[in-house]
C-alpha cells in the first residue's frame, strides 16, 4: 500500500518514503588515523545520474533515434571542514598519493595515474538509510577519483562553518536496494543495477 493511504495508528509495517537527510558517504581510502572511511562531516551529496547519447537516422521526412553510449555524470559532495580530522590535509594527501608532486626540482617527473588516483580514494559508497539506520539504497561508484576540490572561502563578515566541495568522476555505478525491482517482469535480482533483496 502507498505510504499515504494507510492508517498510521494501526499499521506497524508502514514504510516511510526515502528521506534526503538519512545518508552516509564513505571513502574507503581514508585511514582511521585520518578520521576513518565514513564522512560524518558530509553536508550533502549528489547521487549517481546517467544520460544516454542518441544517434539519429533520417529517412525522407522522418527521423529515427537509436540509443548510444551511456555516460555517468560527475558527483559533488559538500563537507564541513573539521579541525580533527583535518580534511584539507587529508584531501591534499590523496592528491599526492594519486601521483602529483609539485615541480620543486628538475627531477620531479612523476604524474597522476588512474590506478593511483582510484587507489588513493578507495571504494566510494553513498547509502540512504531508513529510520532505524538500515540501508535502503547503496550506490557503489566504480573507479571513482577526485577531479576537483574547492577548499572554500573566507569572509570577515560571516561566522559560518567552513565548507569544502569534492568533485568525483567514476566509470559507472551500481545500486543495491532493500527490495527487488517492480518495473521489470520476472526480475531475478541480477539486472545491470544489481537489484537484490536482503
Amino acid at each position: 500500500m502507498p505510504f499515504w493511504s494507510t492508517n498510521y495508528g494501526e499499521d506497524i509495517t508502514l514504510k516511510d518514503p526515502k528521506r534526503k537527510f538519512r545518508f552516509i558517504v564513505e571513502f574507503q581510502g581514508i585511514q582511521s588515523s585520518q578520521g576513518g572511511a565514513q564522512l560524518w562531516y558530509a553536508k550533502n551529496s549528489g547521487k549517481p545520474a546517467f544520460k544516454i547519447e542518441t544517434v539519429d537516422h533520417s529517412f525522407l521526412n522522418h527521423k529515427f533515434h537509436y540509443p548510444g553510449t551511456v555516460t555517468w555524470e560527475d558527483i559533488d559532495i559538500t563537507i564541513v571542514d573539521p579541525v580533527e580530522p583535518d580534511l584539507a590535509a587529508t584531501l591534499s594527501d590523496i592528491l599526492v598519493q594519486s601521483g602529483y608532486t609539485p615541480p620543486a626540482n628538475p627531477n620531479s617527473l612523476g604524474s597522476i595515474s588512474k590506478a593511483k588516483a582510484v587507489g588513493a580514494l578507495g571504494a566510494v559508497t553513498i547509502t540512504q538509510l531508513d529510520s532505524d539506520g538500515k540501508a535502503l539504497e547503496k550506490w557503489t561508484l566504480w573507479n571513482a577519483m577526485i577531479i576537483g576540490v574547492s577548499y572554500g572561502d573566507l569572509e570577515y563578515g560571516s561566522d559560518d562553518i567552513t565548507e569544502m566541495t569534492i568533485n568525483l568522476k567514476y566509470d559507472w555505478a551500481r545500486v543495491e536496494t532493500a527490495g527487488p525491482s517492480v518495473a521489470i517482469a520476472g526480475d531475478s535480482g541480477t539486472s545491470f543495477f544489481d537489484l537484490t533483496s536482503e
